[in-house]
């Protein structure tokens, strides 16, 4: 039996803000749908993921920017730094360690990211 991650959840303040900027750095939004006046679920997903990530409203009582970090595998960290600055988000320099490459970044209500990009699976 297979175990497969597919969502992980946000918890966000402003929920068209947060929306704009996974989008701008090239999430797809895979679903916008308002269920009541208490309930919106926005799912989006990184480029070449199998998981997603969800926001909204009414969808968790955590405090927006408590989520993280979130660790995204890249294949390429620079072309991904670049990704994020063209994007107008500053993950700083690239951090070189003996077992990966990272840069790292938070959403606009704090949710943290580690980027990273991993060698020796290019062996």
């Amino acid at each position: 039996m297979n175990w497969t991650l597919e969502v992980v959840t946000l918890p966000v303040r402003d929920v068209d803000r947060t929306k704009a900027f996974y989008e701008s750095i090239g999430f797809n939004p895979d679903h916008d749908h308002t269920v009541s006046e208490e309930i919106r679920f926005v799912q989006m997903t990184p480029p070449g993921s199998n998981c997603s990530i969800a926001f909204g409203k009414g969808l968790t009582d955590k405090v927006p920017g408590s989520t993280g970090p979130i660790i995204i595998c890249v294949t390429d960290i620079n072309a991904a730094r670049d990704q994020l600055l063209a994007a107008g988000v500053d993950p700083g320099e690239v951090d070189v360690q003996p077992w990966g490459h990272f840069v790292y970044f938070a959403d606009p209500d704090g949710n943290q990211w580690s980027v990273q990009y991993l060698p020796y699976r290019d062996n």
